[in-house]
């Protein structure tokens, strides 16, 4: 899901997006600044604020970071958005998935 947010660092705030978004944390995209792993930054959504940590970096282009992140405590409707449903439709694609494949495999068998 796509949410503008802010990433404050210590040296600056810098706008960007979320490209997913989970209870536990985040990938953001369009960042154009230097960013570390293991670095601690704020996201901020409208007045909320949450601290994370930079689990990973990846160099889309010239000045474009994508950032995975891990929340550090756990965040309720920080995103103000439901995740609530997030788990169970997982288990649900999965399954169905499984049946389909399993199908298949039947089909092919004849």
């Amino acid at each position: 899901m796509v949410l503008s947010v802010k990433v404050l660092t210590d040296k600056a705030t810098h706008l960007a997006h979320t490209v997913d978004i989970t209870h536990t944390g985040a990938r953001i995209g369009s960042l154009r600044t230097t960013m570390q792993a293991g670095t601690n930054v704020s996201l901020q959504r409208g007045s909320k604020k949450a601290q994370f940590r930079v689990s990973w970096v990846r160099e889309l282009g010239p000045n474009e970071l994508q950032v995975g992140l891990q929340a550090l405590d756990l965040l309720d409707n920080f995103w103000g958005v439901d995740l609530s449903d997030q788990q169970g439709n997982g288990a649900t694609d999965v399954k169905t998935l499984m049946t389909l494949l399993a199908s298949s495999r039947s089909e092919s068998a004849k």
